[in-house]
């Protein structure tokens, strides 16, 4: 598993800017940048859609002023779902990452099987990257969501 002061693999990831799909390296979307990401296990899922994104979502503000360049929402979901969903949860402020193929969470390390509920999946977790460097990593019991909201990545960046 990916740990504090490892670089972030070399993956693909999808976003979806002005109605297109992009698919850009890590390189891209880390280097020379402070980027929060964080990662759900699905879309529309309770935990997800309840509390973890619309939490980044209300402090999404806060966390900018910080210094971070950008927010990056990672799911295995595809990027037709996980766009559809960040329009729902109003998630403008809010990078969101297909990881449709889940290569990017495997090359972390922090990928799970969740069988018949819906194969590979993501575990639950944020991190902090400056330069494409994790410089905090947050990663939740199975089950939990304690360490990985957006307040304590607030926390993390105010220290």
């Amino acid at each position: 598993m990916i740990k504090q002061g490892d670089k972030i693999p070399a993956a693909e990831l999808t976003v979806r800017r002005n109605d297109d799909n992009q698919t850009l390296k890590t390189e891209q979307l880390f280097s020379n940048k402070k980027v929060v990401l964080f990662a759900v296990p699905g879309a529309f899922t309770p935990t997800c859609s309840n509390t973890h994104l619309p939490g980044y979502v209300v402090k999404a503000d806060d966390i900018k002023a910080k210094g971070v360049d950008d927010i990056i929402c990672v799911s295995t979901n595809d990027i037709f779902v996980l766009n559809a969903w960040g329009e729902q949860q109003n998630a403008d402020a809010i990078t969101m990452a297909a990881d449709g193929d889940a290569s990017f969470t495997k090359a972390l390390g922090l990928d799970m099987d969740t069988g018949s509920f819906g194969g590979v999946r993501s575990q639950r977790y944020s991190m902090l990257v400056e330069n494409g460097e994790v410089k905090h990593l947050n990663v939740e019991a199975p089950g939990k969501f304690e360490v990985s909201d957006a307040d304590t990545m607030l926390k993390l960046l105010s220290e």
